[in-house]
């Protein structure tokens, strides 16, 4: 019985500590033409030098479609370059795929994004998501925001298009 009290108290002592947390909802739009390709995308956290601070979700082809013959080396990594701040800023230096963070493409929707763990220092910070599509155009959109959030906060931008509708949300 004892246990048990000490195990219920330490539980309910620990609510308050929980640390603040983010989402992030990703829509890729509806492209009406003839030979769509699902687009890659990446998306981040940078502070105010630039630097990455975490990596939130990396969607690509990493396998071979059925029936596709892919050599060793040649498969949907190929084409992660053309998402080209991600690339210069992360990529290059990355041993693929990404635990926790690496995906398949998407087809077009709505996506939430939830990292497990958000261990940011105070600060400014910037959510950058880029999206590349084969055949087809390349867009970057960024949020900034301050962290830890104080209060519950709603952020959200627009994409024109390989990207829809950004948001953010902070939880204190």
């Amino acid at each position: 019985m004892r246990n048990k009290t000490t195990l219920l108290v330490s539980g309910l002592m620990a609510s308050p500590a929980m640390a603040a947390g983010l989402e992030l909802t990703i829509e890729i739009p509806t492209i009406d033409i003839a030979e769509y390709h699902r687009p890659y995308v990446a998306a981040w956290v940078e502070r105010e030098d630039r630097s990455v601070a975490g990596q939130l979700a990396l969607w690509y082809q990493d396998k071979a479609k059925p029936g596709q013959m892919v050599k060793p080396g040649e498969g949907g990594e190929k084409w992660l370059p053309d998402l080209r701040q991600w690339w210069r800023r992360v990529g290059q230096r990355t041993t693929l795929p990404l635990d926790g963070v690496s995906g398949a493409t998407k087809v077009p929707g709505r996506y939430k994004v939830e990292p497990a763990t958000t261990a940011l220092p105070a600060g400014q910070y910037k959510l950058v998501v880029e999206a590349a599509r084969e055949d087809g155009g390349r867009e970057v959109l960024n949020i900034p925001f301050a962290w830890p959030p104080k209060a519950g906060e709603t952020l959200s931008t627009k994409g024109t298009s390989e990207l829809g509708a950004l948001t953010l949300l902070l939880k204190p």
